[in-house]
């Protein structure tokens, strides 16, 4: 199935705050960030610039698993730095492709040296039942001969 749209275009139906954390936050700070903002994960950056990403399942794998304590534990420690960020051009089809294969929930969206947001696979299923219930309702009227002639 080929899923139209651009992510720029999840990007203008979501709320256009971004929410970040410093490398040198505690990952106790961090996490009680995410749980305040229901999120999954937060950008890490400094001085600007995009230099990890830090999800739940960093936490659970890095910190929780491996008997550290979140709050003296720096977010850079455990946060994932091997970062692959989309345009905002980049097609919806390639960023579920892109996500499923790399198993990766969220991928920061940069245009141009700039954060323009996150998308996670959530955005990118609820994006993908928009058009399939657009789809649906489109046939239904057509069949039922809706449309004038």
């Amino acid at each position: 199935m080929n899923v139209t749209g651009t992510i720029d275009a999840i990007l203008n139906q979501k709320s256009s705050e971004v929410w970040s954390v410093s490398p040198d936050a505690t990952v106790y700070e961090a996490i009680s960030m995410m749980a305040d903002k229901n999120v999954g994960a937060l950008l890490v950056v400094e001085s600007g610039q995009l230099v990890g990403i830090l999800s739940e399942r960093d936490y659970t794998r890095k910190v929780m698993l491996r008997g550290k304590r979140s709050r003296e534990t720096q977010v850079r420690e455990i946060m994932s730095s091997q970062l692959t960020t989309v345009p905002p051009k980049e097609s919806v089809d390639d960023c579920l492709r892109f996500m499923t294969e790399k198993r990766v929930r969220h991928l920061p969206v940069v245009a141009e040296g700039e954060i323009r947001g996150v998308i996670s696979i959530g955005d990118l299923v609820k994006h993908v039942i928009s058009v399939q219930s657009a789809t649906l309702d489109h046939l239904e009227r057509y069949i039922s001969g809706g449309y004038g002639t």
